[in-house]
């Protein structure tokens, strides 16, 4: 049985943590499967994860090869039963759309020959630019249908709940996303009749014939005018086809999961991918989240996975990674937990041009933040490469194979195409196993945080579908996409973090907004912004809130209307905009307790007259206020709406004045540490912390003040990461907090990883710990000290012998 449950992924009644590696068994030769699973095995990975593509298991329309009897490699039985041998949960993503650089996605051709009609029409009526199609199109779906019938014969029989090793379904992979990256919607007349249905129910006669001055009912003209908008109702139609379409996805899962629960697949997760993350930064991932959220979140049985493609992990990009995993936590159901489905590791070289080079933490720090912040589940992906056969029957496009990529595939994975590792492989596996090695406690704990919230309105991601040719769109959209996260997450967000706040996020749109439950936001704001949210805002200050606004103070609503409920709440009124120019070196100084400090250059500042407020970052020259402190019944704003450097003094200094205060310190004097805590119900802990940068740092570790671990200094590594346990509790005893992570337990010894020149390991046991030449033992009170006699940068190994 398997449940999801309290943000846990519960297996036969206890909580796991799966770690899966991506294996594209038809990429490689029959016999190379065992090879790479042992590998996936050395790796520490307890699950498998692949792709199953249409494309190659029926090229042909009805001749479905799941048995290898065309190719011996396309027998995912006997992949699926090789696994089970091997002990390994498997996780199934079998489409219809799988992208992994095959071609059409891994639509066979035949479906895009069938279907005509299933081919988008975007904007203007021009043809789509991707190889993306109409989902829910009735002729799609029954070639779906068939494609699953066939496929559960397989998979079926073979799931957990039938006494296999399948833990979970895939539904499609990046819905939407095609869609999103060529600005296409899928605007087929099939699309327009559903969309004016759905308009027709949203809204009355009165308020549709407001928004859109054509008839709907005039097929021809209401198709034009929704592909070639006017300006006049532009805006409404951005917002309103945004959300018809985050409707149509969730119909789509919908559907593919009833084909799936029809054809057997039941009790086991409904996995929806979401896509995003690009150039190695966050900043577009929420897109994702957005378009998806009403995909994931229907229904129970459902769980959302991010697509993880940073590079490294360092002190640049380290909040992007925090602050997604928080979104998507924000949405989710209260059961629903978090999990990476396309967790990217390797060394980067993806174009084969050595275009690319991680460092060796890279993947080891994204598992250490993930899994801190909750993520039960993660798909190193891809963990192997592999190779791309030609197709049997010839397409004529160049080189007639399977995919994009050429003859190998898979070329920056930790295990080559040609299955040899590379320099990633040891530091990645290293990670995999420390995590497994307490895998029972992590499964079950929780990230302990500060009294703050990151605020995320998924709206302001709503951006995918924009008129090329309409100035209102791209006016409303380049302010969004100024203010939404990049001088929010790169300022404000790292400041937080490097202050040593750790921060939950809260949905402010669609979940509820209280002081008590979230006593401080911080909240990302451009100058439009949703007049429902506006007026929770307010409220929650009248309740006794905090709020530290970072970006514009809204002046219209989403869709471009006056709507100044928040400024109005603040007692603000907004004068004007300044930014820099040629030779305008637009500049901000300090005022009030935010002085004394040194005058700051800025590229933009929105100015107010802030009537009761106090001013605390002015524009040099004109004296003007564009940062201002201000009571709001029984709550308190700080609004920062210009762009300031990440001075992490002020940023802590105004949310404690907010009343949020970070519990988990360090004295590190050098920036680029990451914190955080995690615990159990029965007060286990870890301690996790990142050193983000290339030199090795000494500093203490402080909670409410208190210096943990003894007040002994810790030394970390130059781009190493720990997981430090404190009150952790095994059968030879508790241990009270160790300077050495946990990474094997046996019947009577504990393995850890050194990370010192000296590491203490402090128990309360009431077993004998058995002398050895490489520690020191001593008993002080209840307590049992044992000093490692190694330095960690020599040999970092230490076992711990019980009797």
């Amino acid at each position: 049985m398997i449940e999801i449950k309290n943000k846990q992924i519960i297996i036969d009644g206890k909580p796991q943590i799966i770690m899966c590696g991506e294996i594209h068994y038809y990429r490689l030769d029959r016999n190379e499967w065992q090879d790479r699973i042992d590998k996936l095995k050395l790796a520490g990975c307890n699950a498998i994860a692949t792709y199953v593509p249409w494309l190659l298991h029926e090229p042909v329309e009805g001749e479905v090869d799941l048995q290898g009897k065309t190719r011996p490699e396309l027998d995912l039985e006997g992949f699926i039963d090789l696994c089970t041998e091997n002990d390994l949960y498997f996780f199934v993503r079998p489409g219809p759309f799988i992208m992994a650089e095959m071609k059409n996605e891994g639509i066979p051709y035949w479906v895009y020959d069938k279907h005509p009609e299933i081919i988008p029409t975007a904007w203007d009526g021009t043809p789509a630019t991707t190889p993306t199609l109409d989902y829910n199109s009735p002729g799609f779906l029954r070639e779906v249908r068939n494609w699953y019938k066939a496929l559960m014969k397989i998979i079926t029989p073979r799931l957990h709940t039938n006494g296999g090793k399948i833990i979970a379904f895939q539904l499609d992979n990046e819905i939407g996303m095609l869609s999103w990256v060529s600005n296409c919607p899928d605007l087929t007349d099939f699309v327009l009749d559903e969309f004016s249905n759905w308009l027709m129910n949203q809204y009355d006669e009165e308020t549709l014939a407001s928004r859109y001055p054509f008839d709907l009912c005039d097929t021809e003209t209401r198709n034009n005018a929704v592909r070639s908008p006017k300006e006049e109702y532009a805006a409404e139609l951005m917002k309103d086809l945004g959300y018809y379409m985050r409707h149509r996805f969730a119909q789509y899962v919908h559907t593919l999961r009833t084909f799936a629960e029809e054809f057997g697949v039941k009790d086991i997760p409904f996995v929806i991918n979401i896509h995003g993350t690009g150039g190695g930064r966050g900043f577009t991932y929420p897109i994702g989240i957005s378009q998806l959220y009403e995909s994931y979140t229907q229904a129970p049985g459902y769980i959302s996975g991010s697509d993880i493609y940073f590079g490294d992990l360092d002190v640049v990009t380290f909040q992007d990674l925090y602050i997604i995993n928080g979104f998507m936590d924000a949405v989710h159901n209260p059961d629903q937990p978090l999990t990476s489905v396309e967790f990217n590791c390797g060394d980067g070289n993806f174009g084969n041009n050595l275009g690319a080079r991680y460092d060796v933490s890279a993947a080891d720090f994204k598992t250490r933040m993930c899994i801190a912040q909750g993520n039960r589940l993660l798909n190193y992906y891809l963990l192997t490469g592999g190779r791309n056969y030609r197709l049997d029957q010839k397409v004529g496009d160049g080189n007639d194979r399977i995919a994009s990529t050429g003859e190998r595939h898979g070329f920056a994975a930790p295990v080559s195409p040609e299955g040899e590792l590379n320099y990633t492989f040891p530091r990645m596996a290293r990670a995999i196993k420390t995590m497994m090695a307490v895998s029972d406690k992590i499964a079950v704990m929780d990230e302990e945080r500060d009294d703050v919230a990151f605020a995320f309105i998924p709206d302001y991601y709503m951006t995918e579908y924009r008129y090329p040719h309409s100035a209102k769109m791209r006016e409303i959209l380049t302010n969004i996409e100024q203010h939404r996260n990049r001088g929010a997450w790169e300022i404000m967000g790292k400041s937080m973090l490097l202050a040593g706040y750790r921060f939950s996020s809260v949905d402010v749109q669609n979940k509820p907004l209280s002081a008590s439950r979230t006593p401080v936001l911080a909240l990302p704001s451009a100058r439009y912004m949703d007049s429902r949210i506006q007026r929770k805002l307010v409220d929650y200050l009248n309740e006794g809130g905090g709020i530290f606004l970072y970006g514009e103070v809204p002046q219209y609503d989403m869709e471009g209307k006056e709507c100044t409920i928040l400024a109005d709440a603040l007692g603000v009124k907004a004068k004007g905009i300044h930014r820099d120019s040629h030779r305008h070196y637009l500049s901000v100084y300090a005022d009030s307790w935010a002085a004394p400090r040194p005058e700051v250059r800025s590229h933009f500042a929105q100015t107010f007259e802030i009537g009761n407020a106090l001013p605390l970052l002015k524009v040099y020259g004109s004296d003007e206020v564009c940062s201002f402190d201000a009571a709001v019944g029984k709550g308190r704003a700080i609004v920062m709406a210009n762009a300031y450097s990440c001075d992490i003094a002020l940023f802590k200094e105004g949310f404690e004045k907010l009343g949020a205060k970070a519990k988990l310190t360090h004295d590190c004097k050098e920036h680029g540490i990451f914190m955080t805590s995690t615990s159990n119900h029965e007060g286990e802990r870890f301690i996790h912390i990142l050193n983000l940068d290339g030199f090795d740092k000494q500093f203490r570790v402080f909670e409410n003040g208190k210096a943990l671990f003894g007040g002994r200094p810790i030394t970390l590594q130059s781009k190493d990461g720990v997981m430090l346990p404190v009150n952790v509790k095994y059968k030879q005893g508790k241990i009270a907090y160790s300077t050495a992570e946990i990474t094997k337990l046996g019947e009577d010894a504990i393995e850890f990883r050194l990370t010192q020149s000296q590491d203490t390991i402090v128990y309360e046991t009431e077993k004998d710990i058995v002398p050895n030449n490489n520690y020191a033992i001593e008993k002080i009170g209840n307590l049992t000290v044992v000093t490692s006699h190694k330095h960690a940068k020599v040999d970092d190994s230490l076992t711990v012998y019980f009797r």
